[in-house]
């Protein structure tokens, strides 16, 4: 079971609490636990990626085990203490201004 953190403004949209858990089919990678959030929610579809490109929207960043994973291709396997349930999956929602 992988735990994922969303933003505050995700969660609302999504009408969940601060933590969800997923079960992701195949290989724990970047992609796929993307893939099993926006099929769990599917109003989050086109919020954390770009529909068609599959793109990281630019306000959006993801973080796993303290580093930032937000330039990772999909295909990346998130590390084992994700996988495992010990550490969350951050969404984080970017700030940007002066």
């Amino acid at each position: 079971m992988i735990h994922v953190v969303l933003p505050h403004h995700l969660r609302t949209l999504a009408g969940v609490e601060r933590e969800v858990q997923l079960q992701v089919a195949g290989p724990p990678t970047l992609g796929a636990v993307l893939d099993a959030l926006e099929a769990r929610y599917p109003m989050l579809r086109g919020t954390i990626r770009d529909q068609v490109t599959q793109q990281r929207r630019p306000f959006i960043r993801f973080f796993a085990c303290g580093q930032d994973w937000s330039h990772e291709p999909p295909e990346t396997p998130l590390p084992e203490a994700v996988t495992m349930g010990i550490e969350p999956f951050r969404v984080v929602g970017a700030m940007a201004g002066g």
